[in-house]
């Protein structure tokens, strides 16, 4: 919390009012120095009748000379970058009020014009050291000069007029010590109160700064003319694959924005009550919502782009979804499976028989593969509900990737099958690592390369697939693709390869997309699938910065 409350005015203030103090100081210092050099200068306007003006013109002009020396002296210290304190500053301002009676005992004495110099300097004390101290200077001058007076009437029998103007330069001086301490005080306290509130001001933009910083929504201030003006981390790592770690990252401002969100922004400056579809900076990018507003509704020269993930809100919809279809196969599995396990049991002792049809043995082998994918769904949907946490490590993605190829082949070909697959291996130099769970993502690769093999045969007549790793555009992150060369997938069913039980195959769940990405998403990796116009399919999978906590 910040405290408002303005320092005490009876003690000397912190950083700010001092370097003030110093600044004040240093020009009544320059004020001093022009008075002692004025003085100087008097004493040759008239020479030859100093003896009848002057009760002690040697003391005098060795006074002057002395006042000249000291101010000198302070000024070029001060230009030589000393730094007055607190004691520097009282000590100068007695010394000069002793000084200005010292002239003023050998001059004519208080009726001498000095006197009201004596004036000048009790205020610049009151305004320099405004407490006790200052009403220490005028009470010291008052005695100073009533002592004057007092002795040039019993020494110098002056008249007694000195002590009554002696009297009313006292009230002077404790009337403008007075009159500038509450004054200075209550500047003391504005200013506190005005460097506090500022002060205040700096904290909230400073939080507001990390808070918009931290947040996951991207934010973006731009022009009409789309030139970004400001971006937090969120914005920048969705738009431009920038992450807070990557120090050498270029600046977002001033940069012109993705073509997508581009045109989105022209669509919304010619209907501002139209909603802007969703789009992808990059293929591999997740899917982005991008909802526009004008920053200053009068002038409108400013716009704040608000961006959103998508997948975030789609992944949370279907996860809903699936927690009431888990509870619901959770609490029926049991009286699904007694029935199923009846009735495959039943379609297998059926097949034994030796006096099938062929008509007849076609409607069990119908039965049996639609007894096993229906216990397929259900062991697929109670695996949401059962999937632990990601166990992540730092982990090579080139070596790592090598040796699931290795071992994924060796477990293919054990099956002894005619037809060997074959998969290609492509890795990029200064592949960074990466941090996931070896475990989910090695399932996520066995799940799309049986698909890529699968489709591959049936497109080819040959399982071929060919797996890469590379760095994103950033060169921070790590990222994996499988591409098949099977017949691809059509535009109209691209959004939805990944929402669960969409499948083009009638011998499959419809999950095995979606469980891939739920455990990508689990790993703070993203799946998603390329447009890059080349045949068959690419899934990519794009890791998080490998300096990011899971």
């Amino acid at each position: 919390m910040v405290n408002t409350a303005p320092p005490s005015t009876g003690n000397w203030p912190q950083a700010p009012l001092l370097a003030q103090r110093g600044k004040l100081f240093r020009i009544y210092n320059h004020y001093r120095v022009v008075i002692s050099l004025l003085l100087l200068g008097l004493l040759f306007v008239d020479p030859a009748n100093f003896d009848s003006r002057f009760r002690m013109l040697d003391y005098y002009q060795a006074g002057v000379v002395t006042y000249l020396a000291i101010n000198g002296f302070i000024s070029l210290i001060m230009f030589a970058g000393f730094q007055p304190q607190q004691r520097h500053i009282t000590l100068s301002i007695l010394a000069d009020i002793l000084m200005m009676h010292w002239l003023l005992l050998f001059s004519t004495g208080i009726t001498n014009g000095l006197a009201n110099l004596v004036i000048v300097s009790v205020a610049a004390g009151n305004i320099l050291t405004p407490s006790r101290v200052g009403t220490f200077y005028a009470a010291l001058a008052a005695i100073c000069s009533l002592g004057i007076s007092l002795w040039a009437v019993i020494a110098l029998d002056a008249h007694a007029d000195d002590i009554v103007r002696a009297g009313s330069l006292g009230i002077l001086y404790f009337a403008a010590a007075f009159v500038l301490q509450y004054i200075s005080r209550r500047m003391i306290r504005s200013e506190a109160l005005a460097s506090s509130r500022a002060q205040s001001l700096a904290e909230l933009e400073q939080i507001n700064r990390q808070i918009i910083q931290r947040m996951r929504t991207g934010i973006l201030v731009m022009d009409h003319l789309g030139q970004i003006r400001l971006a937090n981390a969120a914005a920048e790592e969705m738009l431009f694959e920038h992450t807070v770690e990557d120090d050498n990252r270029l600046p977002a401002r001033g940069r012109a924005l993705p073509v997508t969100l581009r045109e989105g922004l022209n669509h919304w400056l010619q209907d501002p009550n139209r909603r802007v579809e969703t789009f992808q900076p990059t293929p591999g990018s997740p899917v982005l919502q991008a909802s526009f507003t004008r920053l200053d509704q009068e002038r409108g020269d400013q716009i704040l782009v608000f961006i959103e993930d998508t997948s975030k809100v789609t992944q949370q919809a279907q996860q809903m979804k699936l927690a009431s279809l888990g509870r619901l196969t959770a609490g029926i599995a049991h009286e699904i499976r007694n029935p199923l396990g009846a009735i495959s049991h039943a379609a297998q002792l059926m097949a034994e028989s030796g006096h099938l049809e062929a008509s007849d043995r076609k409607m069990l082998d119908i039965i049996q593969r639609h007894s096993r994918r229906v216990n397929g769904i259900i062991e697929n949907v109670l695996d949401l509900s059962r999937r632990r946490p990601a166990d992540t490590d730092l982990i090579d993605v080139g070596q790592w990737l090598s040796e699931f190829r290795e071992d994924y082949l060796h477990t293919v070909g054990a099956n002894g099958s005619a037809n060997p697959p074959e998969i290609s291996l492509h890795l990029a130099e200064g592949t960074p690592p990466a941090r996931f769970d070896r475990s989910q993502i090695e399932q996520v690769l066995v799940n799309l390369c049986d698909n890529g093999l699968r489709y591959s045969a049936q497109h080819c007549g040959h399982p071929s697939l060919e797996l890469s790793a590379g760095a994103t555009a950033d060169g921070q992150k790590a990222y994996v693709d499988v591409r098949d060369f099977g017949p691809g997938i059509s535009p109209e069913n691209r959004t939805s390869v990944f929402e669960p039980f969409f499948t083009t195959d009638k011998s499959g769940t419809g999950l095995g997309l979606y469980l891939a990405r739920e455990l990508c998403e689990a790993n703070q990796a993203h799946l998603s699938l390329l447009d890059d116009g080349q045949p068959g399919s690419c899934f990519r999978i794009t890791f998080a910065h490998h300096g990011r906590l899971i």
